[in-house]
């Protein structure tokens, strides 16, 4: 396989393939039965004597290849956030910016990048585009010179190098096509401007190293076959802020587990705010990378489909109020169309999406085209592009006043904008909640208290199914979580055992006999829960079995307001008193009379 490898990297085209220095795959290890299990699988084939694993495809084809990666690791897929944008989400995106882009600036010397590049979809879309454009401007020009012209348009960051590897592997199979070339072998160097790196820190002087040297040598031993590909240093600018006339991409909306990262990002970057998702510090990267528009230059577009749970979640109001709303004055922001896709099937995309357009200068326009969702896709279409929903957003995109059965086209007021969290809810949702909006009083200036009702600290033992509960005792109650309020109703399968007797305002710890001899299998455990820090069997007057942290002043209430602390949509039940809610599910206690 390292003879293979070596063979590729001898020749022009294939050098950049599997560069000896940075490649993955010369520092990927493999035992030997690794190895043979490997080649026999390659090598498999039918009853009829046909691979098993035939890759031949007279159309060089290259998207399976991201298709494969994304799928073959779980815990790569959630660590890198691995996400194929679909192609037709892609060209919309680039039909937004791209387009016009080369009527504005022309094709000589313009330049793409995707900060998130992943195994290059936005990348070879613009290439294709590029090309065509290429082709139609200079037709006389050497088709390898019009290959590479297009090729140096196009630029791409991602922090995982495989991904990069197959993104150049798919760009280089494109260009041979486009080149009329079938052979590796007759092909020349391409120049490629793919690098692998982290776009949020490579660009900023001296990041990437300081956070190299915060690491002890132990810890940067065990993270240096990460660092080891990286080769965003030898494409000096790639990352430069202000270069490009169009930024494109599908950034990750994962949160950041590691502490140190996550310091850097949050002082490098101001939008990011409390608990954010990486989405928050690369859009704010987006827009800085376009060329910023002034009295002498345009402005650079902006396009990306991303996570929406920065619209309502907390961590979204820096990146509103400030970027967003345009009120950064070093990074200027127009927003030009905002569309809601959390409606539409966007196959692998279980987290709710919008599509973000802008440019990077201050505001020109009072008015922000809005395609604002009214109905979800009522289920999964054979051809994810032409979904009712995605139908739709495109054949009405550019007809403001729109007002169908799965979305509306409206010019919103960007002031509506402005100000944090965001409603893209159309048929009429806007002015339902400006009339919520205009009521002088809030639902926290009139409840006694809002919080979970009670924390078990060990709900393995606690938590039962129904029929498990009736065996063990008649001490049980209806147990709510988070999932289980729904659409004005909190009902779940679950019931939780009830350690306490008397009645309400007058509760103390009780179980009946049989109840107590099921929880004494876990008596240790139960005894070692730390109640803010000190276990229980520490706390004077509280019993082993009881719940950690039971708030009785929720859960006595006669009737209570509850809502999952995370969902897509707003959902909330009124209770009467009996259930037990546990803190995905928080209660709202009303005063008497309420």
């Amino acid at each position: 396989m390292r003879d293979a490898f070596a063979a590729l990297a001898a020749l022009p085209a294939g050098r950049d393939l599997v560069d000896p220095e940075h490649h993955p795959a010369w520092r990927a290890t493999i035992s030997a039965d690794g190895a043979a299990g490997l080649l026999a699988l390659w090598r498999r084939q039918d009853a009829a004597g046909a691979l098993v694993h035939d890759f031949t495809d007279t159309a060089l084809s290259t998207r399976f290849l991201g298709d494969l990666y994304q799928d073959l690791s779980e815990s790569t897929k959630k660590k890198y956030a691995l996400l194929q944008t679909p192609e037709f989400v892609e060209e919309f995106i680039l039909d937004q910016t791209l387009t016009p882009a080369l009527e504005e600036f022309g094709l000589e010397g313009l330049r793409l990048i995707d900060p998130t590049c992943g195994s290059g979809h936005f990348l070879l879309g613009a290439f294709d585009r590029l090309l065509d454009r290429w082709g139609a401007h200079a037709p006389g020009l050497d088709r390898r010179e019009r290959v590479q012209r297009a090729l140096d348009s196009v630029h791409g960051v991602d922090l995982n190098p495989f991904a990069v590897a197959i993104a150049r592997f798919r760009i280089t199979v494109a260009a041979l096509r486009a080149c009329g070339l079938t052979r590796l072998a007759d092909a020349p160097a391409f120049r490629f401007h793919l690098a692998v790196g982290d776009s949020l820190l490579a660009g900023l002087p001296g990041r990437q190293g300081d956070l190299l040297d915060a690491l002890d040598a132990d810890e940067r031993g065990a993270a240096s076959f990460e660092y080891a590909a990286e080769d965003v240093g030898e494409h000096p600018g790639i990352l430069d802020r202000g270069r490009y006339h169009v930024v494109v991409g599908n950034p990750p909306y994962i949160t950041v587990k590691d502490p140190a990262l996550n310091a850097a990002y949050r002082a490098s970057y101001s939008t990011c705010h409390r608990q954010y998702a990486l989405s928050v510090p690369f859009m704010e990267l987006f827009f800085e990378l376009a060329q910023r528009g002034s009295a002498e230059q345009s402005a650079g577009y902006v396009g990306q489909i991303t996570s929406n749970s920065f619209m309502k979640r907390e961590f979204g109001t820096r990146l509103i109020e400030n970027l967003l709303a345009g009120n950064d004055l070093s990074n200027p922001v127009d927003m030009t169309t905002v569309v809601d896709t959390s409606g539409a099937y966007i196959p692998s995309h279980g987290t709710p999406t919008v599509i973000l357009v802008g440019r990077r200068r201050r505001p020109v326009s009072p008015t922000v085209r809005a395609v604002l969702g009214v109905r979800g896709e009522p289920g999964q279409p054979d051809d994810p592009a032409r979904g009712l929903v995605w139908t739709q957003i495109v054949d009405h995109i550019e007809d403001p006043g729109f007002d169908g059965e799965y979305v509306t086209i409206t010019d919103l007021d960007r002031a509506v904008l402005k100000t944090h969290p965001w409603s893209l809810s159309g048929g009429g949702a806007g002015a339902v909640k400006e009339a919520m909006d205009s009521v002088p009083r809030r639902l926290a200036s009139v409840w006694d208290v809002c919080g979970f009702g009670a924390i078990t600290g060990e709900d393995e033992m606690f938590v039962l199914p129904e029929h498990t509960a009736d065996r063990v005792g008649p001490g049980h109650r209806p147990y709510v979580t988070g999932t289980d309020v729904r659409d004005f109703r909190a009902a779940g399968p679950n019931r939780v055992l009830w350690p306490y007797d008397g009645e309400p305002r007058n509760w103390h710890p009780g179980i009946a006999p049989e109840t107590q001899r099921f929880l004494w299998t876990d008596r240790v455990g139960l005894r070692e829960r730390r109640r803010f820090g000190t276990p229980v069997s520490q706390i004077p007057g509280v019993e082993w079995f009881e719940y950690r942290e039971p708030y009785f002043d929720r859960l006595d209430a006669a009737r209570v307001l509850t809502f999952p602390f995370v969902a897509t949509h707003n959902h909330f039940a009124l209770v009467p008193r009996g259930p037990v809610f546990n803190r995905h599910a928080p209660v709202i206690k009303l005063p008497a009379g309420a």
